[in-house]
C-alpha cells in the first residue's frame, strides 16, 4: 500500500518510439508498419489522450510517414508549433564513429532545416541507442546551438546528469527500451516491474527520474495514461508524469565534468564488433563521404549550381549511415540496398566533378589545402595528354566529353582505350627516386624488402624487422561482436616470393605472394607513404582477418582520427580478451580495439587506410581489421557477449565471400602532420 505521508522522487516520463529505418526488416516493410504506429499516435496527440511525443529525435521517419500520408502534414504542423510533439535535430540517427565530421554537420543541417520549417524549435541532441559517444560530439552540436543532449551507451558509472564537454547531457541508465505497457499483465505486476527499473534508475539520479516509456518501432497503447495512474496507485517512491523530456532539463543540475569520449562497456554494450561487419560497406561509406565533400567544394566554387543534388545525395548517404545500417548489422536484403545508395551516390559525385572539369580551361587546378605541395595525381584521359605522365591503368570505354554531349550519341566507333595517367602537380621537374627489383622498393624516404620470408622497412636508416604481416582468428561471434576462440593464436600468412609489376618514374610496384593472398606494395616518387592493396577471393568462413605492423615497443597509446580531429585512447598492451571472456549474465568483454575513421599513428608509424575502420592494440603491434567474416546478425553463444543484442537471423552476406579488397598505405612521420599524409590518400586538388 502506498504510505502517503512519505514524499515521492517524481519520474518524468515521456513517450517515444525508437524507428530505425531498416534492420532485421527492409525500409519499405518497416514504413507500412511506421503508418500504423503513426496513425496511432497522431490519434492519440489529436483526442488529447496523450500529453505529447518525442519522435525519436531525427526528421527521416516523419517524412518516410508524409509521403504516403500528405493529408496530416497541416496536423504534424500544428501539433509542433503547439509542442506537443517534438522532431530533429537530424535527419536520420547515424552512428558517430564511423561517420566524418563533415557528414555529421550536413545531418544536423538538412536535419534543422527540415524539422524548423514544420515548426519545432526545441531540439536536443537525441542518442538513445547509438554504439558509444564521440567526445567531438559535443562541440558540433554547440555550433547549431543546441546545448543540450541523450544518451545511452558508453556511459558506465556516470550519473543521470553530467556536463559531456560542457553540454548539460542526461543518461538514461536502463535504456529507451520500456514496453511493459503495451503488454497485457496484472497492474501489480507491471507496477513491480516499473518499480525495479526505477529503483535502479534511482541510483543514478537525483530526486527527479527520467523514464523514456516506448520501444523499437512500438506504438502507444490507447490507455496508456490510465495504466500510469493506475501503477501510481502500487508505487510508494515513485509519482510518473507523463511530460516531455525537456521539463525534466528545466528540473535537473548538472555538475559532473567529462571531458572523453563515452565507450565505458561495464553496465552497457557498445558493440564494438561493428566497427568491422561487413567491410564493403564501410569502404563504400568511406569512399562516398570523401568523393561527395570534394563534389560539393567544387560546385560551390562555381557558384552552387548543383547544390539540390548535393543535398539528395548527403541524404542517401545518411540514411546509409543509421547505426544499423553502416555499422552492418542488418539483414542482407537491407545491405543490398545500401550498396545500391552507396552506388547512387559516387555516380552522382563522380559526374558532377566531370561535368564541372569538363567546361574549365584544360590545366586549370582547384586546391583546397597544402596548396603548395608536391602532389601525384591520377586523372582519367582518352588520349595521352602529358607526356610526362605515367599510365598506370586502362580501359575500354567512351570519353567523358563524349558522354557528356547533349547533341552527340556513343556509337561503336568511339568506343576506346581510356588511360589513368599519373601526373605531377607542384613539380620541381627532378629526376624521379624510385628504384625496384623483385625483392626490394625505395626512394629518398623510404625502403621496403622482402628478405627470407620476411617484409623489412627501413625509415631514416632505422630497419623495423618483420614489420608487415598477415593473420587470421577464427570468430564464432556476430555483426555486433568478434566471437574469439580461447587460446586461438591465429594463423600467420607465409611469404612465398616477389616480382615486380610497375616500373616507372613516378611510380613502382612489387607483388608478394603469400598463402593467404597477393600483396601489391606501391611507392610513389618523392612520398614517404608505402601504399598496399590487396585483392583476393575469401572461400572461408567465420575469420577475422587483419594486417599486423610490429613495431618493437609495446604500443601504449593510439591517435586516430574521430570526426575529421585527431583524438588519443590508452592501451594495456597486455591485455588479451581470450583470457577475458564474461561469465556473468549481460556482460560484454573488454576489448582493445577501437573505431578509427581513415587515419590512426601508434609508436611513430601512421597508417591511412581505404574504409578499413577498425584497429586493435596487441603488444608491440598495431593491427588493423580487414575483414571479418560472420552469419548471424546475433549470435545467442556469443562468448563475448553473453546476452543476445538482436534477433538470430543468418545473414550469409556478411561472411563476404568472394572477391574482397584492402587498401592502406603506411608511413613514419609526426602525428601532428596527420592530416598531410591523409591529403596524399585522399587528394583535394583537382586537375582539368
Amino acid at each position: 500500500m502506498n504510505n502517503k505521508n512519505k514524499e515521492k522522487k517524481k519520474v518524468i516520463a515521456y513517450l517515444h518510439s525508437h524507428w530505425d529505418r531498416e534492420w532485421y526488416r527492409e525500409f519499405e516493410v518497416f514504413r507500412l508498419r511506421l503508418l500504423r504506429v503513426f496513425d496511432n499516435i497522431l490519434a492519440m496527440l489529436i483526442n488529447d489522450k496523450i500529453p505529447s511525443f518525442y519522435f525519436d529525435g531525427q526528421v527521416a521517419a516523419l517524412l518516410d510517414y508524409l509521403e504516403f500520408r500528405p493529408e496530416n502534414k497541416e496536423i504534424v504542423k500544428t501539433l509542433i508549433k503547439d509542442k506537443r510533439l517534438f522532431i530533429g535535430p537530424f535527419y536520420c540517427l547515424i552512428d558517430e564513429f564511423l561517420t566524418d565530421g563533415i557528414c555529421f554537420r550536413k545531418n544536423l543541417e538538412i536535419g534543422l532545416n527540415i524539422a524548423r520549417e514544420f515548426g519545432c524549435e526545441d531540439f536536443i541532441g537525441y542518442f538513445a541507442d547509438t554504439f558509444g559517444h564521440s567526445m567531438n560530439v559535443p562541440d558540433i552540436l554547440k555550433e547549431y546551438g543546441i546545448n543540450k543532449a541523450i544518451v545511452w551507451r558508453g556511459c558506465g558509472d556516470l550519473p543521470s546528469e553530467f556536463l559531456f564537454n560542457d553540454i548539460k547531457t542526461v543518461n538514461i541508465p536502463r535504456g529507451y527500451f520500456m514496453e511493459v505497457f503495451a503488454k497485457e499483465d496484472d497492474p501489480r505486476a507491471k507496477a513491480r516491474f516499473v518499480k525495479n527499473h526505477l529503483d535502479k534508475i534511482a541510483e543514478q539520479s537525483g530526486d527527479v527520474l527520467l523514464l523514456p516509456i516506448g520501444a523499437d518501432h512500438l506504438g502507444i497503447p490507447s490507455d496508456i495514461w490510465e495504466q500510469i495512474e493506475l501503477v501510481n496507485t502500487y508505487l510508494d517512491d515513485y509519482e510518473i508524469i507523463l511530460d516531455s523530456p525537456f521539463e525534466y532539463f528545466n528540473m535537473v543540475t548538472f555538475k559532473e565534468k567529462v571531458k572523453d569520449e563515452l565507450r565505458d562497456n561495464s553496465k552497457t554494450f557498445i558493440l564494438q564488433g561493428s566497427y568491422s561487419a561487413r567491410t564493403k560497406l564501410k569502404q563504400l561509406n568511406t569512399e562516398c563521404s570523401y568523393k561527395l565533400d570534394l563534389a560539393d567544394k567544387v560546385q560551390l566554387n562555381y557558384g552552387g549550381i548543383f547544390t539540390p543534388v548535393i543535398e539528395y545525395a548527403y541524404k542517401l548517404l545518411l540514411q546509409n549511415q543509421a547505426h544499423d545500417s553502416i555499422c552492418g548489422c542488418s539483414t542482407d536484403a537491407v545491405h543490398s540496398e545500401n550498396i545500391t545508395r552507396y552506388n547512387k551516390i559516387l555516380q552522382i559525385a563522380d559526374t558532377i566533378i566531370e561535368e564541372i572539369r569538363l567546361y574549365q580551361p584544360k590545366n586549370v587546378a582547384i586546391t583546397f589545402k597544402y596548396e603548395n605541395k608536391y602532389k601525384l595525381l591520377e586523372v582519367e584521359r582518352d588520349h595521352i595528354d602529358d607526356e610526362k605522365a605515367q599510365v598506370v591503368a586502362q580501359r575500354k570505354g567512351f570519353s567523358t566529353e563524349l558522354l557528356n554531349d547533349i547533341y552527340s550519341i556513343p556509337v561503336t566507333e568511339d568506343y576506346r582505350t581510356i588511360y589513368t595517367l599519373l601526373k605531377e602537380f607542384n613539380s620541381d621537374h627532378s629526376e624521379s627516386d624510385l628504384t625496384v627489383d623483385s625483392t626490394y622498393l625505395f626512394n629518398s624516404k623510404i625502403r621496403v624488402e622482402v628478405d627470407n620470408g620476411q617484409i623489412n622497412v627501413y625509415d631514416k636508416g632505422k630497419c623495423y624487422k618483420n614489420f608487415v604481416e598477415f593473420i587470421r582468428f577464427k570468430d564464432v561471434g556476430d555483426t555486433y561482436n568478434f566471437g574469439p576462440v580461447e587460446n586461438d593464436e591465429g594463423e600467420i600468412a607465409k611469404i612465398k616470393s616477389a616480382r615486380v609489376i610497375m616500373d616507372g618514374p613516378l611510380r613502382c610496384g612489387i607483388r608478394v605472394n603469400t598463402s593467404f593472398f597477393n600483396v601489391d606494395i606501391y611507392l610513389n616518387k618523392k612520398s614517404k607513404l608505402l601504399n598496399f592493396k590487396i585483392k583476393w577471393s575469401n572461400l572461408l568462413t567465420n575469420k577475422l582477418w587483419q594486417v599486423r605492423f610490429n613495431l618493437g615497443k609495446p604500443v601504449t597509446e593510439v591517435y586516430s582520427e574521430d570526426m575529421n580531429l585527431l583524438i588519443k585512447r590508452k592501451f594495456d598492451p597486455e591485455y588479451d580478451i581470450r583470457k577475458n571472456l564474461p561469465q556473468e549474465r549481460g556482460k560484454e568483454a573488454r576489448t582493445n580495439t577501437a573505431p578509427m575513421q581513415r587515419f590512426a599513428w601508434a609508436n611513430g608509424m601512421g597508417v591511412i587506410t581505404r574504409g578499413l575502420t577498425e584497429y586493435e592494440v596487441s603488444n608491440e603491434s598495431l593491427n588493423i581489421t580487414i575483414l571479418r567474416s560472420i552469419g548471424v546478425i546475433s549470435n545467442p553463444k556469443n562468448p563475448a557477449r553473453t546476452t543476445p543484442a538482436g534477433p538470430p537471423i543468418e545473414v550469409p552476406g556478411a561472411q563476404q565471400l568472394g572477391e574482397n579488397t584492402a587498401e592502406f598505405a603506411v608511413g613514419f612521420f609526426n602525428v601532428k602532420d596527420w592530416a598531410e599524409y591523409v591529403e596524399e590518400i585522399y587528394p583535394q586538388t583537382i586537375i582539368y
